[in-house]
């Protein structure tokens, strides 16, 4: 290492250079993710905009070159002379980082965007730019390349509308994709129009083959959320709502039970889903707790001698969507998606806690039916203790503590360490075989494990292979759950290419994220890729693990030159085959199961796993076309 470190060696990046040096800084990275939030930085500002009271009508279009726009009502970025830079506002906003009106100088009382890098950014990752600003009733134009600035504004028409439209194509240069999603942002802007009462946010699609319009507008808000993350369930009673402003806080809370068995409560800042929570949540969870502890005691339907109903009891089968809204949000945590705003807590807390008093004793027939609900999910949460506590016992008198059925390794470091969760008894053997000994360990399953999104605690507990996974883990289960106790930092489902497979599969990970969601969300659990064909050509063997790839192998040849086998189970492997192309380090395909959208992912599980099977007939009727290799 050079001890020649002086001051030619400091680089100065000026302008927007240090963001095209590294994108990822500033986006998250340069593949899809980043895509997206392209979108979402220029959304952002046209959202701020209708917090602020003057835009109502947001439209975001992609065209069929790619590029993307977005085009929002608001008062128009202003145009005149910035007194330092001695530039039009406009161009300010567009080529310096961190310039805006959402700095303390009075632009924004209130502002979203959870990178809050700004537009700026959009344009110094775009291949070009054009910024049209309409306002004093002129239309105004700059255009941009790569954040530099080719077009100074100029007036280019009259208006007596006012607005910004901003357009712009992501540079190929930066990104490794450049395929927007309507997927992905019709999640987003639907999200953001229930967030928004009142607010009409448009999505357009001028792609070929797939031209499509829709537009979101929710003249109930979060109330309007419940009610759609409700729709596939059965309500216990109407939704109920408050919105009230203390102490510069706008908080919005609406919630409603139903008789399912896991809470699914999300909470915003800002138009920011604080996926770690927060003080809003902390102010929510224990109001809600007061509330149902002390109407059931004040009515006899908990006596003192029976203690308090807990916190997660209480919150079993809730569905609820908080949104705070308030200057200076601090973000924390390891994504900065936590709340720690104190003075939010008490605030939600005191809203929550009053609205709740009234409505049970308003509505005292719907408070009874809440209450038993609540005490359902104490009972079955002792019969789980005491489930809990016999295995424990249990496995204590059998020595280890471990499952007879584990093959474990050797290495006793979690983050060297892995457990495959094998599909039968045979498909273990084999794995068990083509393992490493040292940091791979086997657990055969028998058959399905039971459905935990239709099953309460002491239910699920009783099954065995699901006490078999809990013990093995060994991390503790439910609100003993621990992390840090986790026995292996790779958690991977390993089963047939089949229906049955799928079926065991889709199971496992639901009750990974019902159950031991901390696992899914930092990305211990993995799906096994074992290929779907083996192919051979006199002493050459490829691997297919698609009909893509296959393709891609035999090319124009005839099929006949290959001798080509289809795997639909492990066990059609032998144990060596099943090491080279699933197991071994280097060689396999593993899926990591991420949660880039929380409230996509309760729709999905509630879906396919809930009561009601209209959803699911529905799913089918969607996604039937697009399913390949379906083995009937």
């Amino acid at each position: 290492m050079s001890s020649n470190y002086t001051g030619e060696q400091i680089e100065v990046l000026k302008g927007l250079e240090a963001v095209r040096k590294r994108p990822g800084m500033y986006i998250g990275n340069t593949s899809e993710r980043g895509l997206h939030q392209l979108v979402y930085e220029a959304v952002d500002n046209g959202v701020d905009e209708a917090l602020a009271g003057y835009a109502k009508n947001l439209k975001v279009t992609i065209y069929k070159d790619g590029s993307c726009s977005v085009e929002d009502d608001g008062r128009g970025i202003p145009v005149d002379i910035h007194a330092e830079e001695k530039l039009p506002a406009v161009e300010v906003v567009m080529t310096i980082l961190h310039a805006g009106g959402k700095f303390g100088k009075g632009g924004y009382k209130v502002s979203g965007g959870l990178h809050g890098v700004g537009i700026s950014v959009v344009n110094a990752l775009s291949e070009w730019m054009i910024t049209r600003v309409k306002r004093d009733g002129n239309i105004y134009e700059m255009k941009f390349e790569r954040g530099i600035t080719v077009q100074k504004l100029k007036k280019i028409g009259k208006t007596d509308e006012t607005g910004t439209f901003q357009w712009w194509k992501p540079d190929p240069e930066v990104f490794e994709t450049l395929e927007l999603h309507w997927d992905i942002l019709q999640k987003r802007l639907r999200e953001l129009a229930f967030l928004n009462r009142g607010l009409s946010i448009t999505l357009r699609d001028e792609r070929p083959e797939q031209v499509r319009e829709r537009t979101y507008k929710f003249d109930g808000g979060i109330m309007s959320f419940v009610e759609y993350l409700n729709e596939k369930k059965d309500p216990l009673h109407p939704i109920i709502t408050t919105h009230s402003e203390r102490d510069g806080v706008d908080v919005e809370v609406a919630m409603q039970y139903t008789d399912t068995y896991s809470e699914q409560i999300f909470s915003y800042a800002n138009n920011i889903n604080t996926i770690e929570g927060g003080m809003h949540l902390q102010g929510f969870r224990q109001a809600v707790t007061q509330a149902v502890n002390g109407y059931a005691k004040k009515k006899g339907m908990l006596k003192e001698s029976d203690g308090s109903l807990s916190t997660d009891d209480i919150m079993e089968g809730l569905t609820a969507v908080i949104s705070v809204k308030l200057q200076e949000p601090q973000f924390e945590g390891q994504t900065k998606t936590k709340l720690g705003n104190a003075k939010v807590r008490s605030i939600v807390y005191g809203l929550v806690n009053e609205r709740l008093d009234f409505f049970f004793e308003e509505n005292p027939k719907q408070a009874r039916v809440i209450i038993e609900k609540c005490m359902q999910a104490q009972r079955a949460r002792d019969a789980a203790k005491k489930a809990r506590d016999l295995s424990r016992r249990k496995n204590a008198l059998e020595g280890s503590g471990l499952p007879g059925k584990l093959v474990d390794c050797k290495n006793t470091n979690p983050s060297e360490s892995e457990i495959f969760l094998v599909e039968g008894d045979s498909a273990g053997g084999t794995a068990k075989g083509g393992r490493d000994p040292n940091s791979q360990a086997i657990l055969p399953l028998r058959g399905k494990i039971l459905n935990v999104e239709k099953a309460r605690l002491d239910k699920v507990l009783s099954n065995e292979e699901i006490r078999t996974m809990i013990t093995a883990f060994g991390t503790g289960f439910g609100d003993e759950f621990d992390l840090a106790k986790l026995r292996y930092h790779k958690i991977i489902i390993m089963t047939d290419a089949d229906v049955d497979g799928s079926h065991i599969r889709t199971l496992l990970l639901t009750f990974f994220y019902r159950q031991m969601k901390p696992l899914v969300e930092e990305g211990h659990v993995f799906i096994a890729q074992p290929p779907l064909y083996g192919i051979k050509k006199g002493k050459k063997q490829w691997w297919a693990f698609s009909d893509a790839d296959l393709k891609s192998i035999v090319g124009d040849a005839e099929l006949k030159d290959f001798q080509i086998q289809q795997y639909k189970g492990l066990g059609e492997m032998d144990a060596e085959q099943l090491a080279e192309t699933t197991m071994e380090v280097g060689h396999r395909r593993l899926k990591q199961i991420t949660v880039e959208d929380t409230v996509e992912a309760e729709q999905i599980f509630t879906d396919l796993m809930g009561d009601k099977v209209e959803p699911r007939k529905q799913y089918i009727f969607d996604y039937a076309k697009s399913v390949k290799n379906l083995d009937l």
